[in-house]
């Protein structure tokens, strides 16, 4: 029979126990940390990104250093982050692409979309917008459509990877509109904008334009949403074009699977106050963003609903699985 332990040495374990806890929710940060984005450089999520890092370095007063890791779709950066400790000092920006189209686009992902994660808050969401350069002769969605059927497959649109935002409404585009057009995947938005400048692809379904579209590089065509966008109140609806179609893309904040809830709480604290300042939010509105928040449980339930529902987009977009 084991010796019974009386009340107080039980309290005393009890309180050994906590001790590292605690001392650990007091100390932290008292390190840089490291926001992933797992995608190139100049794209909406690196945007999001760096100006949510900074704004955390200041709230903190720790370092926060982003580290572009792009490549395969936003999965090479997504493995990486998995294989980080769980201990609140390497954080994933991440996205609807990975998180919940990537499990029915990829045979192999390399990583388990709900298990291998600790959420900690939705971020925000931003509708597509489909571009071209300047220099194009289309200015309208039936200019579009009518010279990709005149020429089928001759068009490209490009995307930041297989299984990102622009790709899966690239393909939605391609079956709406029964048009025959060639996918060109890049390493991150980034790259696919700079190539779609250069006339080197023929059109985008983009989440991070409308600085190039200010900037008169880029001529927005359409808007992947139900209603016209504040920021581009001259720029028709896919519907109100012909096309019928929506897509948009949301970015959400993660830690690796098992993370401290001291740390999960404190980080969701501090990023709900940031989405709530008149600085993050100016920023973000201009994107054409539509601001989230929440709780960590929150987030978590959205994850595992969006996964269920994309299996439906990437079923209906005709997207291969790789």
């Amino acid at each position: 029979m084991m010796p019974k332990r009386s009340p107080l040495k039980t309290l005393l374990i009890a309180l050994s126990l906590c001790v590292p806890l605690a001392a650990f929710a007091q100390t932290y940060p008292d390190k840089p940390i490291k926001l992933i984005v797992p995608w190139a450089p100049g794209g909406a999520t690196d945007q999001i990104g760096r100006t949510l890092a900074q704004a955390l370095s200041q709230n903190m007063g720790v370092p926060v250093v982003v580290e572009n890791k792009g490549g395969a779709g936003g999965n090479i950066g997504t493995q990486a982050f998995v294989k980080e400790k769980p201990d609140g000092y390497t954080l994933l920006l991440t996205t609807s692409s990975t998180q919940a189209a990537g499990p029915h686009l990829y045979a192999k992902q390399g990583f388990d979309a709900v298990k291998d994660f600790t959420p900690v808050l939705l971020l925000c969401a931003i509708p597509n917008v489909m571009v071209v350069p300047t220099k194009s002769p289309w200015h309208t969605l039936k200019d579009i459509v009518d010279a990709s059927r005149s020429k089928p497959g001759q068009f490209t649109y490009g995307s930041a990877g297989i299984g990102g935002s622009q790709h899966l409404a690239g393909a939605q585009f391609k079956t709406a509109a029964g048009i025959d057009i060639r996918h060109v995947p890049y390493k991150g938005s980034g790259p696919a904008a700079q190539d779609l400048m250069a006339g080197h692809i023929d059109m985008m379904i983009d989440t991070g334009s409308l600085g190039s579209i200010r900037g008169g590089l880029l001529r927005p065509i359409a808007v992947a949403t139900d209603k016209r966008l504040a920021v581009l109140p001259n720029v028709p609806t896919f519907k109100e074009a012909g096309v019928p179609m929506v897509a948009s893309a949301w970015y959400g904040l993660m830690l690796p699977a098992n993370a401290p809830a001291e740390v999960v709480n404190r980080l969701n604290k501090e990023f709900n106050q940031m989405l709530q300042t008149p600085d993050i939010r100016n920023k973000l509105h201009e994107m054409g963003a539509e601001i989230a928040g929440g709780s960590a449980p929150d987030f978590a339930k959205f994850v595992v609903t969006e996964i269920k529902r994309y299996e439906g987009i990437v079923r209906d977009s005709g997207a291969p699985k790789e």
